[in-house]
């Protein structure tokens, strides 16, 4: 397991989030390094009405619209940190969300940090996945191929099928099918309807909010 490169990310918001599925996210700590296999994802390109890079370059936002690599972490609706990749090139705001993790190292301090043993909830869903590597905003703008304190690395075991469906838990451009999972993870979260889909052979519907 290595450090990924910046040039071996693509710069495709959607062909990022399907690249990072079976990848690895690594937190080091004082102690103890906390570890995971991104195991579902979501894509939000250019000109995407439910992006946040949709309104243009903002205090908030301007992580976006780094080069692809660096995170963008935000708190979302005064409740949770969430954690991104950003996308495309320099300029040009997008962003991949990190939705879930299998968690594989430090999983004590995962543990501590969710208040739960559960091991399929300690990283299911966005804000338990921020919540569990100890992601905050102070992380927002962090380059994730070159820190030393939350990077992205390698698989550590060969990546499963990869599944496509709409995204969740949004009410614009909600019919897009630009989530990524692993299929038959019992670390990714959605309904069990969704997480069978694929994009050939599965009829359309909205995502659930």
């Amino acid at each position: 397991m290595r450090r990924l490169r910046r040039a071996e990310l693509p710069a495709d918001a959607a062909a990022l989030a399907k690249f990072l599925i079976g990848k690895t996210l690594i937190r080091n700590l004082a102690s103890t390094r906390i570890t995971g296999r991104i195991v579902e994802t979501e894509a939000y390109p250019p000109g995407d009405a439910s992006g946040h890079a949709f309104v243009g370059p903002t205090r908030r936002n301007r992580s976006l619209f780094l080069d692809r690599g660096y995170a963008y972490v935000y708190f979302g609706y005064g409740l949770h940190y969430l954690l991104n990749v950003s996308a495309e090139t320099a300029g040009t705001g997008a962003g991949v969300l990190l939705r879930a993790a299998e968690p594989v190292d430090g999983i004590h301090v995962m543990e501590q940090n969710r208040r739960t043993t559960r091991m399929t909830d300690l990283a299911r869903g966005p804000a338990r996945l921020a919540e569990a590597f100890a992601v905050d905003l102070t992380f927002d703008g962090l380059d994730l191929t070159t820190d030393r304190t939350l990077w992205l690395a390698t698989g550590i075991r060969p990546t499963g099928p990869i599944g496509r469906s709409v995204r969740i838990g949004i009410t614009k451009e909600a019919d897009r099918e630009l989530r990524f999972f692993e299929r038959g993870s019992p670390f990714v979260s959605g309904p069990k309807w969704l997480n069978g889909r694929t994009p050939l052979t599965a009829p359309r519907r909205s995502a659930p909010r």
